[in-house]
Parts: structure tokens; C-alpha cells; sequence
């Protein structure tokens, strides 16, 4: 969905990427608008995934990020056993409550970015087959994917919310913005 991002102040990147990663959050945000529980945690597709799944997994996937880019242990690691309850509710979890966890991650995320000396300083990568041996990324890279991951996620959340109720992504953002209410 196409929203118009902010220009950043000149010379502000941090300030552009940290703005464009906050568009793909809000479009996945905006896609459990005005839905029930039920309707967050449907499938109406042969996909396994759900808005409420899609929501904890980007929520948890920032962290992990996040975490990487800190060098700290990540207290909501997956393990083989869990890594299918990163992509559905469960127990007391609630849209509400995933929403609110991922502010947390989302403030922690601004302020860790905004704090390092340099968009160029790099972290390590895990040693996982999919990632190059002792491969490093920049926090750059890490905004750069931050934005490809919700990206890819949104286009998920407007597939399967336009199948709940035919509601669309342009829609979602004019109720959202009180486009509505002006006309």
C-alpha cells in the first residue's frame, strides 16, 4: 500500500529509513482494523497465516533483529518446538497485547538506531546456513531489510484481509487517517 512517507530532514538518513520502516508497521497495523479476535486469527486462505499471526511474527522478527544488532540474547528466541506459535496467538495472547509488545520493540528499535555512532557500524550475522560464514551487516542493512520483511508481510495482510471482508488496503488507510470522515 502506498502511503506518503515523510521527507527526512537533508542529510537525514537515519531519520528517512527509520520513516519508510514505519510505513510497512502501520500498513500491517492498519490490517486487524476494526476486526474481532476470530477475524484476526482466521486463515481464509490454503496459507497458515493470519493478520494476528502475521502481527506477532513481524513483532518478534524485529526483535530478533534487533537483538542481533545489540549483540544481546534475545528473549524471544524460537526453537523448533515454538516456531509455529511465531505465527499464531496463543495462551492469552491478543492483537491488543501483540500490538503493545511490538510499540515496545518499535520505541526500542528508534532509540538503539538513533544512539549508534554510525548507520555503517556492523554487527554479526548468525552462523545459519542461509547467512554467509562470518558475514556482518550494517545497521543500515538492517533498516533496509527491516522495511523488505514488512513489506513482504503487508502484501500477505492484504491478501488475506481483503479475503475476510473485501476491505482493501486503500481503504484501511483512508478509515485510518479519518479520510472518511472529510468527504
Amino acid at each position: 500500500m502506498v502511503t506518503h512517507v515523510p521527507a527526512e530532514a537533508h542529510g537525514d538518513e537515519r531519520g528517512a529509513l527509520l520513516s519508510f520502516v514505519e510505513a510497512q508497521r502501520g500498513a500491517l497495523r492498519r490490517s486487524v482494523l476494526g476486526l474481532t479476535e476470530e477475524q484476526a486469527a482466521s486463515r481464509p486462505s490454503a496459507s497458515g497465516l493470519s493478520l494476528s499471526g502475521l502481527l506477532k511474527h513481524v513483532a518478534e522478527c524485529e526483535l530478533n533483529w534487533l537483538r542481533m544488532a545489540q549483540q544481546r540474547t534475545n528473549e524471544a528466541v524460537r526453537n523448533e518446538e515454538t516456531w509455529a506459535d511465531g505465527f499464531r496467538l496463543v495462551g492469552d495472547e491478543t492483537v491488543p497485547r501483540t500490538l503493545e509488545f511490538w510499540d515496545g520493540v518499535t520505541a526500542e528499535v528508534e532509540e538503539f538506531i538513533r544512539s549508534v555512532p554510525s548507520l555503517d557500524d556492523t554487527f554479526p550475522l548468525p552462523d545459519m546456513p542461509w547467512f554467509p560464514k562470518d558475514g556482518r551487516v550494517s545497521m543500515r542493512w538492517l533498516l533496509i531489510h527491516l522495511v523488505e520483511e514488512f513489506a513482504r508481510h503487508a502484501g500477505h495482510a492484504d491478501v488475506i484481509r481483503e479475503s475476510l471482508d473485501g476491505r482493501t488496503a486503500f481503504e484501511l488507510v483512508a478509515e485510518a487517517e479519518g479520510y472518511a470522515e472529510r468527504t
